[in-house]
């Protein structure tokens, strides 16, 4: 059931991605965290560099409040999302948004 599609997703592009997966629940995941949580290699690099160092200086949205573009299908096991800074090189898949719940990590 962990990889089974969501029966719902809603994308409000300034706040975040509400998902009703196919159990009932329902996650909340705001524009920052899919962002910071994003499993493409140069993000999971610089979640690498933050844990081992805190003070890493973060890389610049260009002035602009981070919004998602836009969100498509990948296959039948993910979506892509392409945000506002240029990033759209992260596919997440079911079990990896089930992973990176919000509440399950804060």
């Amino acid at each position: 059931m962990q990889d089974a599609p969501p029966r719902h997703l809603h994308l409000d592009r300034q706040v975040g991605l509400d998902i009703e997966w196919a159990d009932g629940e329902q996650v909340h995941y705001p524009i920052e965290w899919l962002r910071r949580m994003s499993p493409s290699a140069d993000s999971r690099e610089l979640r690498r560099q933050i844990e081992e160092n805190p003070l890493t200086v973060l890389p610049s949205g260009g002035g602009l409040p981070l919004a998602a573009e836009s969100i498509e299908s990948v296959g039948n096991y993910a979506i892509r999302i392409r945000f506002n800074d240029g990033h759209s090189s992260g596919i997440f898949s079911w079990s990896y948004l089930r992973k990176i719940a919000p509440e399950k990590n804060s």
